[in-house]
């Protein structure tokens, strides 16, 4: 593992055939860290304006095949194995229980691995998400976002074959039918008010699903983890930060 000034601790795990670029932030700080799932084709550096604000616990990402740092998958690959990737990455970095945040295509994603490996899931938040993605591609109107244009961020930084394997990853994925049985896992569900590309609807899917989940529609469109990074970063704080038992409101 390797540590650059100014950015956090990277490593390259091989799992299942994979080889994976890791970000961890604030190494064995808190109690619980968090693993955040970003969108399609975005990479550790496009997280890295959000996570980097996340305080007082460590925080950890990766770049998916043919993203940023991690090359290409030989084969195919499905939300169900790389959710196996995530839960074995997790064990070699210690962590038995886990947090776990995801952005548009990472949100499926966390709720893939929240569904898959419930036990080991502690609180979620999911952003601009969906509980099904009926065809592939989520997350790519995102290159047209409000939001993604005024900001100046450049995504995606992924290969060809890295962006038509993470899109059939998810190409007709639900979680629907399981989402109710995670009621045990308190959920924060933010959605941007001006998100043309998974419109609030989707949210309140979400948490109208799973029994005690908290809907927050904020200020922004698709990309507002990003461009409204420091205020999006307070609020997963707080809702991870709140006392068993309680989920902090805005």
């Amino acid at each position: 593992m390797s540590r650059i000034s100014g950015a956090p601790a990277l490593s390259m795990e091989h799992v299942y055939g994979l080889t994976l670029r890791v970000a961890r932030w604030r190494v064995g700080a808190g109690e619980t860290p968090l693993l955040f799932l970003n969108g399609i084709g975005a990479d550790i550096a496009a997280a890295a304006p959000l996570l980097a604000q996340l305080h007082d616990r460590e925080v950890w990402t990766l770049d998916m095949p043919g993203v940023g740092g991690s090359p290409d998958a030989l084969l195919p690959y499905g939300a169900p194995t790389m959710a196996a990737v995530l839960i074995e990455i997790a064990d070699r970095l210690g962590h038995k229980t886990i947090d776990i945040a995801g952005f548009s295509w990472g949100g499926a994603m966390a709720q893939q691995v929240a569904v898959q490996f419930p036990g080991r899931i502690r609180r979620m938040v999911l952003m601009a998400t969906t509980p099904a993605v009926s065809a592939p591609g989520i997350g790519w109107a995102a290159l047209l976002d409000d939001d993604m244009l005024a900001s100046g961020l450049k995504l995606p930084t992924a290969t060809p074959l890295g962006l038509a394997y993470q899109s059939m990853a998810m190409a007709g994925w639900t979680s629907a039918a399981m989402l109710p049985t995670l009621k045990s896992i308190p959920t924060l569900v933010l959605m941007g008010e001006q998100d043309g590309v998974v419109p609030a609807c989707h949210g309140q899917l979400i948490a109208e699903l799973i029994d005690g989940a908290l809907l927050e529609v904020v200020q922004g469109s698709h990309m507002f983890p990003f461009t409204h990074a420091a205020k999006i970063a307070g609020r997963i704080s707080d809702f991870l930060d709140a006392p068993a038992g309680q989920q902090a409101a805005a």
